[in-house]
């Protein structure tokens, strides 16, 4: 089988929803967002790449720095930023971004990394093959 490398964005953590099975109780399915103008627009979500002890101090900082809950859903303050790679990006109507991405995942926790170092719709849209 032909492996592509994977495409990266830097991006920051916006939402994050409860998982399920082994890893209920914790927050473990987050999204992720990308700079338009001076706004962050959600552009994915991503389920794994991080380890144990990862979703755990990112769990108890989720439950620190929740600004909102929608249901099961918490928009949490934009602080973290985190490398997502993915295998292909295309133009999409359905997301408010005008991408979408295929197996996104969390490639690295960038601990290094302020918001402001974050990606750009802009950079996303230089990724999509014409």
């Amino acid at each position: 089988k032909y492996k592509v490398d994977p495409m990266q964005l830097d991006a920051v953590l916006i939402y994050a929803k409860g998982g399920s099975g082994i890893r209920a109780g914790l927050y473990t399915d987050y999204s992720f967002a990308l700079w338009k103008d001076r706004e962050l627009i959600k552009f994915a979500s991503a389920y794994s790449g991080l380890s144990n002890s990862e979703i755990i101090e990112l769990d108890k900082w989720i439950r620190k720095n929740t600004i909102e809950k929608f249901g099961p859903v918490r928009s949490v303050k934009p602080e973290m930023v985190f490398e997502i790679s993915f295998e292909n990006i295309q133009l999409s109507t359905r997301h408010k971004s005008g991408i979408s991405v295929r197996f996104p995942r969390i490639t690295k926790w960038r601990k290094d990394k302020i918001i402001k170092d974050a990606d750009t719709l802009k950079n996303a849209y230089k990724l999509i093959k014409k």
